[in-house]
């Protein structure tokens, strides 16, 4: 989110606009509302897609009138200028965020973040959080970095465009219409690839170029129909100027978390943004370019970059350091994120903006001399950065104190431990990674991935078959089954498990998009469980799901009820046991990670039963076990106290994140679990101390 300054560049032939100066205060002013959580502007981070419209508009502007004028691109004089524009406020800010973050992180969660200013630095996060499948819109712990992935676009935006164009004007210099055609058929194919991709992969269309591409080349666009004299008439200016502004307001306050982004929903403010920069452009009084001119949200527009690199920190990292289990109140987080965050973008904007924009001893030389210094200064920062990262994974400490060895059997209710102990398992710094080998082994598939895997485990050539499916909650279970297996020779462990997909027969949404991935596959998965029956099937759910048909959650019960009873009826009647296991407990914060701020003091951590357990959803469960036949157990007595579920219990760490459990953790509550899988099968169980 940059936009070039609006003193920088000629706007179509009117110099400076006002309008577009207020543009960016109102699009600064959305996101800032959005991001300090004020109610009703549930969909503020449309203020990003109005600041891409600007940037394309005027760079493209920019760009063309030196192809006019001169019939090329000064390549270098052009990357020169947008370095000195972009790049000292960004890297200030990211300096100061990683030096905040050492001081002011939990000491596990610091490496995650070194890793994303790692990226930042190197002009790629917009590529990490895709890769890293980063829900910008409703993630639990976000990165202080983590507003830089609109950068990451503008300035591969920046590093491409000018070629394209330069190559799109040199092919239709003999037919100059057909450039505006080449810019609308390129915008047209990534709009496209946008839409497409949402409900496919969100982050991806979210964060990367391609699929952004269209919003800044509507700028574009506009910036074209300017330069060849397109006006609209006055009334007609004002009426679309208004109209745009309204679509763009509009979008703010109708969009929200649930809103499938970006996808067709992009249009609107992206659409409305370039009716106000094209109305802008006639002498039309009735227009907002009044309103837009008024002298606050001049001011704000003109620290808009400087504002939107440090609102964010500030919010995210206070709420780091307060801790993810204590959310930040509405005051507070209007206090750092506006009241705060204006002063400090003006000193930002004063003293390193300004200074480096267009300074005599860089701007009289040659371009290499801004070009061969922000070249260096990335590779110093990348280095240091880098050292601070692998500092970082050793700075873990343990605690003052051990714990006797946990029981052979699982006690009800557990005993949660308040500090992490000396030989705790898995270790602090490994719990993330303890999975169990079908996250490792390519057998649970991911978001896009529609395979009927089959895996086989203990012994495939067994007389006894139990197959695992489900979601991610029931691939949790496989270090239970599997011991369960292996102790019971004859007895083949096959899993059928997807990330976010429950066996219930419903729709869910992930990421706002309904899961179309995931009824194919179930219906898949159903059907080669049919045509070769298991002996059992075990399956469990994520509790917490947002249905397709029922968003706002008045009918998830009753729709709940229907689809897991649709499933297990299903592989009944072929002839399957079905086991069905309660779900686990979730958390509000990372448990790892706040458990790292004070290794001393772990019980702030943990979770408060009756948030954690959805016992309605349970109910329902055990009802539907009753009326089709199906067995179902509930360990959560094992997990959870009367009032509390514990992060560490005995000498075991709990939870892997917010809402699995370690395989180290399920592993020890096998015993439990046996029972009832020997008794299905037929089996005499193990005989428990």
């Amino acid at each position: 989110m940059t936009s070039a300054p609006a003193s920088s560049t000629a706007a179509a032939g009117r110099g400076f606009r006002a309008d577009i100066q207020g543009l960016r205060a109102i699009a600064v002013g959305l996101v800032l509302l959005y991001h300090a959580g004020v109610p009703f502007v549930t969909g503020g981070y449309v203020g990003v897609d109005v600041f891409f419209v600007i940037s394309g508009f005027l760079i493209s502007t920019h760009l063309l009138q030196s192809l006019e004028r001169d019939g090329r691109i000064r390549f270098a004089d052009f990357y020169s200028r947008r370095i000195r524009r972009i790049l000292p406020a960004s890297l200030a800010v990211a300096i100061l965020t990683v030096v905040a973050a050492i001081v002011f992180y939990p000491p596990l969660a610091l490496e995650r973040v070194l890793r994303d200013g790692l990226a930042t630095i190197l002009y790629v996060p917009n590529f990490w959080f895709a890769i890293q499948d980063t829900d910008y819109l409703a993630d639990q712990s976000p990165s202080p970095f983590q507003h830089y992935w609109s950068l990451g676009v503008e300035e591969q935006f920046y590093l491409l465009w000018p070629v394209i164009l330069l190559l799109l004007f040199l092919a239709t210099r003999k037919r100059p219409r057909l450039l505006l055609v080449g810019v609308i058929v390129i915008a047209l194919a990534s709009l496209t690839a946008g839409v497409v991709l949402t409900p496919i992969d969100q982050p991806s269309a979210f964060f990367l170029l391609p699929t952004r591409a269209w919003e800044l080349l509507v700028g574009a666009v506009v910036g074209v129909l300017l330069l060849r004299g397109s006006r609209l008439p006055g009334r007609a200016a004002a009426v679309a100027g208004w109209l745009g502004l309204l679509m763009i307001l509009g979008s703010a306050l109708l969009f929200d978390d649930s809103t499938a982004f970006p996808g067709v929903a992009a249009m609107l403010p992206t659409l409305g943004t370039g009716l106000v920069i094209y109305a802008g452009a006639s002498a039309a009084s009735a227009g907002p370019t009044a309103t837009l001119s008024l002298r606050p949200l001049q001011f704000v527009g003109l620290i808009s970059y400087s504002l939107y690199l440090v609102h964010w920190p500030l919010l995210v990292i206070t709420q780091a350091s307060a801790g993810e289990q204590d959310p930040l109140r509405l005051w507070v987080r209007v206090l750092l994120g506006i009241v705060i965050a204006v002063p400090l973008a003006w000193l930002l904007f004063r003293f390193v903006e300004m200074p480096f924009r267009a300074p005599r001893m860089l701007v009289e030389r040659r371009p290499r001399f801004t070009l061969l210094p922000a070249l260096g200064v990335t590779v110093v920062l990348a280095i240091g950065i880098g050292a601070a990262v692998n500092w970082s994974a050793d700075r873990l400490t343990g605690s003052g104190g051990t714990v006797a060895a946990s029981p052979d059997f699982p006690t009800s209710p557990p005993k949660g431990t308040a500090f992490v102990p000396q030989n705790m398992t898995p270790a602090l710094q490994d719990v993330e990674d303890d999975l169990a080998p079908l996250f490792t082994d390519g057998c649970q598939l991911d978001v896009k991935n529609e395979t009927v895997q089959d895996c086989e485990y203990a012994d495939a050539t067994g007389d006894r078959r139990i197959a695992l499916f489900g979601d991610s909650h029931s691939a949790q279970w496989f270090p239970a089954l599997n011991e369960f297996a292996i102790d019971n020779p004859g007895t083949s462990l096959r899993t059928y498990t997807k990330s976010s997909c429950s066996a219930a027969a419903v729709t869910v949404l992930v990421k706002s998009v309904p899961y179309s991935s995931c009824d194919r596959w179930r219906d898949r998965v159903v059907a080669h469980l049919l045509a070769d029956p298991p002996d059992l099937v075990v399956i469990s759910n994520y509790a917490h799901y947002v249905l397709a048909d029922s968003p706002d959650g008045s009918q998830r019960l009753p729709l709940w009820r229907d689809g897991l009873r649709s499933t297990v009826q299903k592989l009944r009647d072929a002839g399957s046991k079905i086991l069905l296991i309660a779900d686990s407990p979730r958390l509000r914060s990372q448990p790892d990670t706040c458990v790292s701020t004070d290794v001393m003091d772990t019980a702030r951590c943990d979770e408060d039963r009756e948030w954690a357990i959805d016992d309605d959803l349970a109910a329902v469960e055990q009802d539907v076990a009753e009326q089709t036949g199906a067995a179902y157990v509930d360990l959560t007595e094992f997990i959870c106290t009367a009032a509390t579920c514990p992060v560490i219990i005995d000498d075991m760490f709990v939870y892997r994140d917010v809402n699995h459990m370690t395989s180290t953790f399920v592993s020890y509550l096998a015993p439990a679990l046996d029972p009832a899988l020997a008794d299905l099968l037929g089996v005499d169980p193990a005989e428990a101390p």
